[in-house]
């Protein structure tokens, strides 16, 4: 899964920023506002909502979207796809968690002086 960028001056940089509304979203991906709502109520994604109370979604939830929708597509079922896409981007922060413990581990120490 494509990693989250940090946080920038501008927002429209920020992948978390919520620039895009649902129907824009879904254009972009393909596929329906329906097909989104059914995300958010498997909890894959969570959209913000702009003070009028309309949903908005980030590059890196459209980015999950997308994923989910890559699956769903081959034939898996919505709530499978999800789950899916939840233990991908578990695996791939474990295997970021495990490469940093590595990298600390062959750091040289410094030796102990008697």
């Amino acid at each position: 899964m494509p990693s989250r960028s940090t946080r920038s001056v501008d927002p429209l940089d920020d992948d978390d920023y919520p620039a895009y509304t649902m129907g824009r979203a879904a254009e972009m991906l393909g596929t329906t506002p329906g097909f989104l709502r059914a995300l958010g109520e498997h909890r894959l994604i969570t959209p913000l909502r702009s003070e009028g109370g309309h949903r908005r979604y980030s590059r890196y939830q459209l980015r999950i979207a997308a994923r989910a929708r890559e699956l769903v597509d081959q034939g898996t079922s919505i709530e499978a796809a999800c789950r899916i896409v939840i233990l991908e981007d578990q695996l791939e922060e474990a295997q970021r968690i495990n490469q940093q413990l590595r990298s600390q581990d062959s750091e040289p120490r410094p030796k102990a002086t008697v």
